[in-house]
């Protein structure tokens, strides 16, 4: 058996809210290494959501959330939720998904009145019966695919870690990469005998990841196979372990597991965004929502100062440095 997985990030621009990075793990025969899982898992998944027929859009998160209809989170969720109850992790609130994917993140929400003891009854969009049956149209065509059900994971990075990395670093995309490294280091430890192969969106345009993959991965070999516009590529072998990884432009849009990825790490970015709006509107009379991006976030920021004096709110747990 082959291991193919998938990372991409959501949040990384803007001020407010967390840095989220999604992982999606497949787990399938070796001959399947290269097939698209679209193709593989077709008909019960497709690229983009269909105006009949009941397959699960699995595509880039940008395209699938609606930020400005109700059910702005219908796409992502079906995709997100529906693939948790295919193996048998049915997420009916937002700590159950976050027991599930992201079992640090409740430890750490405990220092953000915004997030403490925040809850979310999910789906937030349709129903309970509607997941599951999506669930088992998705767990009968990976067993058809002889596909293990997918194992996801989220890294989500509150304001005051996102500070504290890129204070560390002094640079952005070296914390992005320390934040990604967190959830390649369990599944390259985990590794006996079978091959991962992981893609990765590339971050920020950059081409060179060899002094970053040394730091991170010290006892492995590391083989460059390509470092160009298109593509940055590289082996990592110690013992039995074997990670193939390889940055590209658009990853989301050419492998599942990373267009999967792409969607928990968007999910799981705006349901806390639901949890800080929601504060702040109790704490400031008509504030408008916000997405968080820079200069809507910049304005909500200063529609919410008062409160934030009043309230004794530290500005390095509230607002990113970068």
């Amino acid at each position: 058996m082959t291991i193919v997985a998938g990372l991409d990030e959501a949040g990384y621009g803007p001020v407010l809210g967390p840095l989220v990075v999604g992982a999606a793990v497949f787990r399938l025969p070796n001959e399947h290494r290269d097939t698209s899982l679209w193709r593989l898992l077709a008909p019960a998944v497709c690229r983009r959501p269909a105006r009949r027929g009941s397959a699960v859009a699995i595509g880039d998160s940008k395209t699938l959330y609606r930020p400005r209809q109700k059910d702005a989170l219908a796409h992502l969720e079906r995709g997100v939720l529906g693939m948790l109850a295919a193996g048998g992790r049915p997420a009916r609130s937002l700590a159950d998904l976050l027991a599930a994917v992201a079992p640090a993140a409740p430890g750490a929400m405990g220092d953000y009145p915004w997030y403490a003891g925040g809850e979310l009854a999910l789906p937030t969009c349709g129903d309970a019966a509607g997941v599951d049956l999506t669930g088992r149209a998705l767990a009968a065509a990976l067993a058809r695919g002889d596909v293990a059900p997918p194992r996801l994971r989220g890294e989500v990075v509150f304001a005051g870690q996102f500070n504290r990395l890129v204070a560390g670093t002094r640079n952005k995309s070296v914390a992005l990469f320390d934040v990604t490294c967190h959830l390649l280091a369990p599944l390259w430890r985990g590794l006996a005998g079978e091959e991962a192969v992981v893609h990765l969106d590339r971050h920020g345009g950059r081409i060179h990841y060899v002094d970053a993959l040394r730091r991170a991965f010290p006892e492995a070999r590391l083989r460059v196979l390509r470092e160009d516009t298109e593509a940055s590529r590289y082996v990592l072998t110690e013992g039995r372990r074997r990670m193939e990884l390889c940055f590209a432009p658009a990853a989301e849009q050419a492998h599942l597991p990373v267009a999967l990825a792409s969607m928990l790490a968007k999910y799981l970015r705006e349901l806390f965004m639901r949890l800080f709006n929601a504060y702040w509107a109790r704490e400031v009379s008509q504030v408008r929502p916000t997405a968080g991006y820079y200069v809507d976030g910049r304005r909500f920021y200063r529609d919410i100062a008062p409160a934030v004096r009043r309230l004794g709110v530290e500005e390095r747990l509230l607002y990113r440095s970068r």
